[in-house]
């Protein structure tokens, strides 16, 4: 399986030969958060559950951006940031559907048992766990607290 780093590092050459400088900064940041956590002093290699760490966190900040500037009525700045988003994104495993989110919490909730909302503590860390990096963390709580009732 090839690495983060080395396909950010090819992709990085692709964006300089073709010029696209949202891309080419898009890649630089994520590159610049990779070379932060090499350094950071953990004395680890970098698995694929880091990778997704890095590629969450820059698509949760790109998403909060979006909502801010939108809120300011700064379009411009917005729609930049869902460009950069976009490109982000082709990183990240798939990304769930609301139903698909739902079916999967459905499931997880009959193999432990879960049924009411006493049983909230007890899914919503499976239902985390299970779709981390396929969905959002609040959509899998609207999800687990749909299925509860």
């Amino acid at each position: 399986m090839i690495k983060l780093k080395d396909k950010i590092n090819e992709d990085l050459k692709s964006a300089m030969k073709s010029k696209d400088q949202v891309r080419l900064q898009t890649i630089r940041s994520i590159r610049a958060s990779i070379l932060e956590y090499e350094k950071s002093g953990t004395d680890k290699e970098m698995g694929p559950d880091d990778e997704l760490k890095i590629l969450t966190q820059a698509a949760k900040k790109r998403q909060e951006s979006i909502e801010q500037f939108r809120n300011a009525c700064r379009n411009e700045l917005a729609d930049k940031e869902e460009a950069e988003l976009k490109i982000i994104q082709e990183y990240l495993p798939k990304q769930l559907t609301s139903e698909e989110i739902l079916e999967e919490v459905k499931k997880i909730a009959e193999e432990i048992g879960a049924s009411t909302k006493a049983d909230f503590p007890k899914l919503m860390p499976v239902a985390v766990k299970s779709l981390k990096g396929k969905a959002d963390g609040k959509a899998v709580k609207s999800a687990v607290e749909q299925v509860l009732g």
